[in-house]
C-alpha cells in the first residue's frame, strides 16, 4: 500500500533528524575537555507478514522459502557513547590532571552523591581543597597547605607538596580512579560527568598505574574524543539519507493523487 511507504519514510526522516541531534552534539563538544562522542544506533521496526517463510504452499508439502514480509520502517534503538582515549595537550598548569588509559575522577556532588567524569581542570577553593571548576570536591579529599611552594601529582596519583624551610615534598594523599565494566551504560548529567547505574556495573577504584587503571599527567589535559571530519562525514550521510527518505514521502504522494484522479 502507498499509505505504508508514506509511514515508513516519516520514520526514515525521523531517524535521521534524530541522527543529526546526536552528531550536532559531538560536534558543539568538539574543544570540551574530557568529552567523550555518541553514536546512534538503529534498528528497523516490526514486519507484516502476508506469508510467513517456511508457510505451507502446496498439499505435496513444499514450503515458501522466504515468504513476504513488509517492513514497517527504522527507529532508534540506542544511542551509545565511545569511552575511547582523547589527545592530550600540554598545559604545564600544575592542577591539569589528565588520565591517559582506563578510569575516572571520582567528584563529589553537592547533595554527597559521587560522580564521575574524565575532566582534567582542576582548581585549589578558599580552603585549600582540589576542586572542579565548578566547585565540587575531588575525592578523596586532599587539602593543599597555604603556604605550599609547589605541588606535583605523579603518575601513580600521589599528590606532593614543597613547604617552606622543608627538603623534602609531603604527600598529602593519594587520588583514586574509578572504573565500570560497562562505562557505556554510566548515566550522563552534564559538566562531563557521570552517575553509577546498574547497566555501568558497580564502581570499581584503586591507585592510577595499578591492574586496569590509567596513569595520571600532570599539566595536561585530555581534550575531547570527537574526530571532526568522522562528524563532518556522518552528517552529510545523515542529511543525503533525510533527503531519500524526503522524496520517497514526496513519490508516495505523488501516487495518491494518481489514484484519486483516476475515473
Amino acid at each position: 500500500m502507498v499509505t505504508r511507504s508514506l509511514d515508513i519514510g516519516a520514520t526514515g526522516m525521523l531517524a535521521q533528524q534524530q541522527n543529526v541531534d546526536v552528531i550536532s552534539n559531538n560536534i558543539a563538544n568538539m574543544t570540551t575537555t574530557g568529552f567523550k562522542r555518541q553514536r546512534a544506533e538503529f534498528h528497523d521496526l516490526i514486519y507484516q507478514n502476508k506469508i510467513r517463510p517456511g508457510a505451507s504452499s502446496s498439499d505435496a508439502g513444499t514450503t515458501m522459502p522466504s515468504g513476504l514480509q513488509f517492513g514497517l520502517g527504522v527507529s532508534l534503538g540506542s544511542i551509545v557513547r565511545s569511552h575511547e582515549q582523547g589527545t592530550i595537550q600540554l598545559t604545564e598548569n600544575q592542577l591539569d590532571l589528565a588520565v591517559t588509559g582506563e578510569g575516572f575522577f571520582q567528584i563529589e556532588l553537592p547533595d554527597g552523591e559521587i560522580a564521575y567524569t574524565r575532566q582534567s581542570i582542576y582548581q585549589l577553593n578558599e580552603n585549600g581543597e582540589i576542586v572542579t571548576p565548578q566547585g565540587y570536591l575531588l575525592q578523596p579529599g586532599l587539602t593543599v597547605p597555604e603556604d605550599a611552594l609547589d605541588i606535583i601529582v605523579n603518575v601513580s596519583g600521589e599528590v606532593l607538596v614543597k613547604i617552606p624551610d622543608q627538603v623534602e615534598y609531603d604527600n598529602i594523599g593519594q587520588i583514586e580512579l574509578a572504573t565500570f565494566i560497562n562505562p557505556a551504560g554510566l548515566d550522563a548529567i552534564g559538566d562531563t560527568m557521570f552517575l553509577e547505574t546498574e547497566a555501568s556495573g558497580d564502581v570499581q577504584t584503586g591507585n592510577p598505574g595499578e591492574d586496569v587503571f590509567g596513569q595520571i599527567r600532570q599539566g595536561a589535559i585530555e581534550n575531547s574524543n570527537v574526530n571532526i571530519v568522522e562528524e563532518i562525514t556522518n552528517l552529510i550521510a545523515a542529511q543525503r539519507a533525510y533527503e531519500m527518505n524526503s522524496n520517497v514521502i514526496t513519490t508516495s504522494d505523488e501516487m495518491l493523487q494518481t489514484i484519486t484522479q483516476l475515473r
